[in-house]
């Protein structure tokens, strides 16, 4: 096993990173071709695009090894090869959703590529050294990735007109929705700076977790804020795609696993959802905040919380000849359910009905989840319904259209 420095475990790994950086963005390619809607010869439709990957993977490797002579943003010359792909991707009526994707695909890769280096040059880097590395590789990639972002997003806020409007409800839904979790991440950095944090591998680790989650939570949130305040706009027009049920749910359910661990829910997902046209963000987003409020408002009371997504009927036993076939997707819970009083305001905007129960349940919030489901399913083409008693649980009901628009 090797010792190194900071410097040196960087450098090593950069250096490796540059060596491998075909072979890392064949293994890109690959992952992309699995999610993107175009064909395969469509992902980088030229030679001039495909050359891009390589060269910036290695513009990464580069970073990590020099991070203050090799600043990314400071390379004109690689910052276009990143919004020639967000323009690509805007020709493509691809979504911003598949780009963020995109992006964390190259980061998980990147991220595996680093353990599977550092085991197997037998490096052995403090967890200093680790999350020192870890900083560069994600900030390079974010960097990248904001570039191709905003790049795309220029593109289809070219002719907005209420975009005025549209920034300051940001602002003052990210007023609300941000601020427990950037104090969490106050409070976790002033535990990092002292001595009996850093110097209990336990107690760091745990203070590292947090960072972690409370990062992600934000990062989750930004994007449902960013959503919101584009929702309305010609410009974010649902792009419809073939969506496998089953796999999306399953996909929401990874997301929200450590959440609902937390709190002792037990996800379920039936196996046999179907297959339906869609906007695969939109209806994402839709699950992700269905299945987040169920876990948030479980009953600890209950020895077995849980959250089901499941179909309640089928197409044919609930459309008339000639109307469009459409499915009702159940997203199912036995939590402390919501008042009847309260339950005709739930889609209102920082509208909560157990804000009173804050303290007692543990959680936080403003409203907004709820609102943000209900701008989606109208762009959806879809509806959705409530049922819920207090202390029995509640279902929200989504019926959607499995066809697509015009068809």
């Amino acid at each position: 096993m090797t010792m190194l420095t900071a410097e040196d475990y960087a450098a090593v790994i950069g250096q490796r990173i540059g060596a491998e950086r075909v072979a890392i963005a064949a293994r890109w390619l690959t992952r992309l071709r699995e999610m993107l809607t175009v064909t395969a010869n469509e992902v980088f439709p030229s030679r001039d695009l495909l050359d891009h990957i390589p060269s910036l993977v290695d513009e990464i490797a580069r970073y990590l090894a020099a991070p203050a002579d090799q600043a990314i943003a400071a390379n004109s010359g690689v910052m276009d090869k990143a919004r020639e792909l967000g323009l690509l991707r805007h020709r493509q009526r691809a979504t911003a959703h598949q780009l963020l994707h995109e992006y964390e695909l190259l980061g998980e890769i990147l991220e595996t590529f680093l353990v599977e280096e550092t085991e197997r040059l037998g490096l052995q880097p403090s967890v200093a050294e680790c999350l020192a590395v870890q900083r560069r590789l994600t900030g390079s990639v974010r960097i990248l990735m904001r570039t191709t972002i905003d790049t795309f997003i220029s593109e289809y806020t070219s002719t907005i007109q209420d975009q005025t409007e549209r920034i300051r409800a940001f602002n003052r839904a990210a007023s609300h929705e941000l601020r427990s979790q950037i104090g969490t991440l106050l409070f976790s950095g002033a535990l990092l700076e002292k001595p009996i944090v850093r110097e209990d591998p336990q107690r760091l680790a745990k203070v590292a977790s947090t960072v972690r989650s409370s990062a992600e939570r934000l990062s989750w949130i930004v994007e449902n804020l960013q959503r919101l305040a584009r929702i309305t706009d010609v410009a974010d027009t649902p792009s419809e795609q073939q969506v496998d049920l089953t796999a999306l749910a399953q996909e929401v359910a990874r997301q929200l696993a450590e959440m609902a661990a937390a709190r002792g829910v037990t996800i379920r997902i039936a196996p046999d959802l179907p297959q339906l046209y869609a906007d695969p963000a939109r209806l994402e987003l839709v699950l992700l905040n269905l299945v987040s409020n169920a876990v948030k408002y479980s009953d600890p009371a209950k020895a077995d919380p849980y959250v089901a997504i499941e179909q309640v009927d089928s197409a044919a036993a609930t459309t008339p000849s000639g109307s469009t076939p459409t499915c009702t997707i159940a997203v199912r819970d036995n939590g402390i359910g919501i008042p009847e009083e309260d339950q005709a305001a739930v889609f209102d905007r920082f509208f909560r009905a157990h804000a009173h129960r804050d303290d007692e349940l543990g959680v936080s919030g403003t409203g907004l989840g709820l609102a943000i489901v209900h701008d989606c399913v109208q762009a959806l083409r879809a509806t959705i319904r409530c049922e819920s008693r207090s202390g029995s649980g509640t279902t929200f009901f989504v019926t959607l259209p499995m066809t697509p628009a015009g068809a």
